[in-house]
This record gives structure tokens, sequence and C-alpha cells, in this order.
């Protein structure tokens, strides 16, 4: 099983009044914006990601307000939460029973202003930002769920972690030590001293990336490659 990661977005989730009731809305998921720093990377969404899963039906997503299961405010399944793709990210509308009044309250008093999505990832790429900063794509992911949220956890890395220890065939431990150092940006540039890299390309093949990282692991400068 792949592991379960998060993300969220910051545009408001809101409250729309319906004939039958009342619907919370919002963007679970924005393409192409670039992330804050997740510990070493960044990271984007492309707007192919969806695909599978929209075309599967969003098989058995839930929406959960801070992804607590105590807290289940719809299903695709029972048509309660209705999903969408359009030119800037994944949109959802869920209507919430009446025993979660109180979620709806707090949305529409502006006390919950985030929306999160939980999935996995089928599919992924690695290349750089234009300042030459580690930047991982997802291109093809299961969506577990969506949710309305508060406090957005701090999202674990460790898949992307492991995602990029693949890409460059070098041992998980090696590329998380460097994530803690803020320093797995060292595998996309040079580590022979002569300056700055030439203006290369964004994107970094693996064998390249695996180079850099056994030069790092091969320094006789502690790590100061």
């Amino acid at each position: 099983m792949r592991e379960l990661e998060r993300r969220y977005t910051r545009i408001p989730a809101e409250v729309r009044a319906e004939s039958d009731g009342k619907t919370i809305t919002g963007y679970a998921a924005m393409f192409r914006k670039e992330s804050s720093n997740l510990g070493g990377f960044v990271e984007e969404i492309d707007p192919a990601a969806f695909n599978k899963s929209k075309g599967d039906g969003w098989p058995d997503v839930l929406a959960r307000y801070n992804h607590d299961d105590n807290f289940l405010l719809g299903t695709t399944h029972a048509g309660t939460l209705r999903l969408a793709l359009d030119e800037h990210g994944l949109t959802y509308e869920v209507d919430p029973p009446k025993a979660r009044a109180d979620v709806l309250e707090l949305v529409a008093r502006g006390d919950v202003t985030k929306s999160s999505f939980a999935f996995r990832t089928f599919e992924d790429d690695w290349a750089q930002t234009d300042q030459g900063f580690p930047k991982r794509t997802l291109l093809r992911v299961q969506l577990v769920d969506v949710a309305p949220v508060n406090l957005p956890a701090y999202p674990d890395t460790s898949a992307g972690l492991r995602s990029l220890a693949r890409h460059v065939e070098a041992p998980y431990e090696d590329v998380r030590e460097l994530a803690e150092r803020d320093e797995l940006r060292r595998l996309f540039t040079r580590t022979d001293n002569r300056g700055p890299a030439p203006a290369d390309p964004p994107r970094i093949t693996p064998e390249q990336a695996r180079v850099r990282l056994l030069a790092l692991r091969n320094s006789p400068y502690g790590g100061q490659a």
C-alpha cells in the first residue's frame, strides 16, 4: 500500500445556501502552483493528476472535517460529496448532515479557512525550479479524501523523499539526511567547487543525481563539497 500524503490550499472554503440545505464548497487542490518549502523541496500538481480518479468515478472518496473519521461530512458513494476539475484545480461540494451544523457555522464565520486533500501517489517527476530548488510534480494520484480544515498539520514528506530516493537510486536514509540539513538542492548542483552550475535545463536525470549524491557522501571535506 502506498503511503498516504496530505496537502492543503489557502483558498477559503465557503458555505453556499441551496434550496435543500447548505453546502460547503472549496478548492481542495490547485494546479501548477508551487507549494511552500516541504522540507527541502517544493511541489506542484499537474492538471492531469486526478484524471484516473475522475475516470473511475471518484471511488470511495470521503469528505471529513480535519480528516477526522468522527466528523464525516459526505461521500461520493452516497452523492453527498461532488468533485470536479476545472482549469484551476480540484473543487468539492459536500452536503453535511444536520449533526454537523457546527462545521457549517465554523466555515460560514471564517473560523475554518482552508481546504485539504489526502492522496496516494502513483506517478511523479523531479526537476528544479528556476532558482535550482528541487521540485516534485504530482502526475498521477489516487484521491482519498477532501476536507475543510482549520489547522492543517505540517505535511509528512517521507513519501516524497522516498520518491526522490527512488529517482536517484540512492538509499532513503541518505536523502532524508540531506533533507534534514536542507541540502537536497545539492543533488541538483555542481560538486566540484568550480563555481555555479551552467544554465542547465530544469530537469535532472537519475544518473546525474546519483553521481552528485555519491560525491557528497565521499567528500573529503565532511559533506562540504
